[in-house]
């Protein structure tokens, strides 16, 4: 740009420039400038509470927040499998939100837990897309119906803590499309976020604040995005690049610097002014949608979110193992509860995400209360400080509270340290001093439950087969121990359903090899197989598989159905009934087993899924609308979904490696038409196509000496020798002799066959 135009441009637009540069970038740690008519937008860490900080700020969560519901972390609520609960609680989140003044939840977190290592597992949901979408999607409603904004985060591909200012995560296009952009596709298609947040680390080499084909040709021109895009908080590299890429607000702000490179690149002729005034826009946009608008109750009702709270909790306890039916406790037995968790309980994880609680449950207490204090007694069994000594001592006090009890219930976890954003673990291991009581109570105590307090997967070997019965609490947010009570005693009977996959040893997990990466670099070799979809695929024993859950009533299925409705759509029934004797909720799974396919599959990924409460004897008959994505892999060479046409499987289950009923069906799919075909295509692609083939099998046919043509072996040998050879290269070789006419008259042919 000459001079004379950066003179002309100064005069005339300078101050409009230097406002909208100035938008762009928050004005403190947690709002947005105010200015050019629109408010000052106030932003709090999510997703499971509201932490509004007055006084100091921090994004590490050390310093102090208002009191706020804890509801349970991402992992606990995620084992809900319940997207109802789900929009409930983002009711609720909202309502807190406008009480403290909150315009913008940041939240949902809904990265893929590719590694039960991954610091920050404890916020997200799951290994597998389509639940983490469902229940996105229900949180994003349930929140934003209160009119207030939430944030999707972390966009994307935030898959673990190391180096996570600056790694580049290396992802196949497959993997992007169907396992990691796959949920943020659904809740934007599905849910209209009002903002995403853009994630810290690179893909494929480029930091996604600064990633056009992310934020722009992805999320907005394929995906129909329309909200503002907001940086996570010190993730912008460069500030111009970032405007550039479709990044809209900088956080926190930055001083002068970034709307100075904004202000000095319009300047300069590098930055379009137009596309500050569309981030402004969007900004203002963002400011109108979450105006309170009438006469708000910005009042919330803490007896009654927590009572909420109670409730999410206990249906996202997951009850692993109950051998001889050892659950539920019963009144009149004598209980021994053991360790410190159950007085100082693990309910959230570190970081951005923790909140200050306006109260917290303690396990004991509620056990006491539901049983009656005379019947529960209670030893440490260890102590987050103790010496040896110490230890040994705590360790034989709990042993002979457990052999004159009925039932030893062992509170074991993880602590805050152990699980928080910042650092990934560096095992799947319980505290040794939790492993030592394990061991030691085992072998002394009638029956023994052991109760697990931790936002990641724990290892439970090798004490499993020594226990009787397994509760596996997640992170229960304050109401931990009422509901941790509630589900050992029965008044609530278990219904939650692992999200993720416990493996019987860290080396069996498909990222072994991979995670966290080195030298600033993590490869995803695993591709598509993440989670249930490489241990069911390799046909590699697990703990406890993906979709795992038990109750204390039994669940029969019946007359399962499915009913192709499209080329590429399905309709499936299944009718389902409470045998058993008490109320309870069952959750049915729903599986594809995919088409041969020129891709490598998964054996198996999660289509559908259902929530049905059933008092006894109760049935239901569920149903199940299956579009073409269920189908559909990413086809990269054609940037494309693609069904393939075939018989395919579904799949009624309780888990991903517990099948009940299975039907198959056929999808006409997609056929590439002869338009798709090309000189460069390979003599595979021309040969296997459906109406091109038999015509080319025929032009060779007729080329070759009367003594081959019969000899279809030897023919499809040599075919599988040059495949992978181009048409025009194939065409050209002696003996096969096609022109290019030859072959163009072939396709002509093929369209009008079509």
């Amino acid at each position: 740009m000459t001079d004379h135009v950066s003179r002309q441009l100064d005069s005339t637009t300078s101050m409009q420039v230097r406002q909208h540069a100035a938008l762009l970038s928050g004005r403190d740690f947690w709002s947005s400038v105010e200015g050019a008519g629109i408010r000052s937008i106030v932003m709090a860490d999510g997703p499971h509470g509201v932490r509004m900080q007055g006084g100091e700020a921090d994004h590490l969560g050390f310093n102090h927040s208002q009191p706020a519901t804890c509801f349970p972390p991402g992992a606990g609520l995620a084992s809900s499998w319940d997207p109802d609960l789900m929009c409930e609680v983002g009711k609720a989140l909202g309502r807190e939100a406008r009480s403290l003044g909150v315009d913008v939840l940041l939240g949902p977190a809904i990265n893929i837990k590719r590694s039960p290592l991954g610091g920050r597992t404890f916020e997200y949901y799951s290994e597998d897309p389509r639940l983490t979408g469902e229940l996105a999607v229900a949180f994003v409603r349930g929140v934003q119906g209160t009119g207030v904004g939430t944030s999707v985060k972390h966009f994307a591909v935030n898959s673990q803590e190391t180096d996570r200012m600056r790694v580049n995560a290396v992802v196949d296009e497959r993997a992007l499309r169907e396992i990691y952009l796959s949920a943020f596709e659904y809740v934007v298609k599905n849910a209209s976020p009002t903002s995403v947040m853009s994630a810290y680390n690179a893909i494929n080499g480029e930091f996604c604040s600064e990633n056009r084909w992310l934020l722009t040709e992805i999320l907005r021109d394929e995906w129909g995005f329309d909200g503002l895009v907001v940086s996570d908080w010190g993730a912008i590299k460069d500030r111009v690049a970032a405007l550039t890429a479709g990044l809209d607000l900088e956080m926190p702000g930055s001083g002068d610097e970034g709307p100075d490179a904004l202000v000095a690149a319009v300047m300069a002729g590098s930055l379009d002014e137009k596309l500050l005034a569309t981030s402004v826009g969007r900004l203002r946009r963002l400011a109108d949608r979450t105006a309170i608008t009438t006469d708000y109750d910005r009042s919330s009702d803490v007896e009654a979110h927590h009572l909420l709270a109670r409730k999410a909790a206990g249906e996202s306890i997951v009850l692993l193992r109950n051998e001889a039916d050892t659950l539920p406790l019963r009144r009149g037995q004598k209980i021994a509860v053991l360790g410190e968790l159950a007085v100082d309980p693990q309910f959230q994880g570190g970081g951005s995400s923790h909140v200050n609680p306006t109260r917290v449950d303690l396990p004991l207490d509620e056990i006491r209360d539901a049983l009656g204090a005379e019947r529960v007694v209670y030893s440490a069994g260890y102590s987050r400080t103790g010496n040896v000594t110490a230890a040994k001592e705590l360790i034989e006090s709990a042993c002979e509270a457990a052999s004159s009890a009925d039932v030893a219930v062992i509170f074991v976890g993880l602590y805050e340290e152990d699980q928080s954003e910042g650092f990934d673990r560096e095992h799947l291991d319980l505290p040794a001093s939790h492993l030592a009581l394990i061991d030691a109570v085992a072998k002394v105590a009638a029956r023994t439950v052991v109760v697990l307090s931790n936002g990641g997967v724990v290892s439970l070997e090798p004490w499993h087969d020594q226990v009787d019965a397994i509760v596996e609490g997640w992170a229960l947010g304050q109401a931990v121990g009422s509901a941790i009570a509630d589900v050992l005693t029965g008044t609530v009977n278990p219904s939650g359903r692992l999200a993720e996959t416990i493996p019987m040893a860290l080396s069996d997990t498909p990222a072994f090899l991979n995670f966290p990466g080195e030298q600033e670099v993590v490869r995803y070799g695993e591709s598509v197989f993440v989670g249930y979809r490489y241990y069911t695929s390799t046909n590699r024993e697990v703990r406890y598989p993906f979709g795992h859950g038990l109750s204390y009533t039994t669940f029969v299925y019946s007359d399962p159905d499915i009913v192709v409705t499209a080329s590429d759509a399905a309709t499936a029934r299944v009718t389902v009934r409470n045998d058993g004797q008490l109320v309870g909720s069952e959750v049915v799974q729903l599986y594809i087993a995919p088409a041969p396919s020129d891709v490598r599959r998964p054996i198996r990924e999660l289509a559908a899924f259902d929530k049905v409460a059933l008092r006894p004897g109760e049935s239901r008959t569920l149903s199940f609308d299956l579009d073409r994505r269920v189908f559909a892999h990413w086809d990269a060479s054609g940037s494309r979904w693609w069904v393939d046409p075939g018989t395919y499987e579904l799949q009624l289950a309780r888990s991903a490696s517990d099948i009940a009923y299975t039907l198959q069906f056929r999808l006409d799919g997609d056929v590439e038409g002869p338009s798709d075909l090309t000189l460069d295509s390979t003599v595979k692609k021309w040969f296997e196509h459906p109406v091109v083939g038999p015509l080319l099998l025929d032009v060779m046919a007729a080329k070759m000496p009367d003594a081959q043509r019969g000899d279809s072996s030897e023919n499809s040998t040599m075919l599988k020798m040059v495949e992978s050879m181009s048409m025009g290269q194939f065409a050209r070789f002696p003996g096969v002799d096609l022109s290019h006419g030859a072959l163009d008259d072939l396709l002509t042919a093929a369209g009008q066959e079509t």
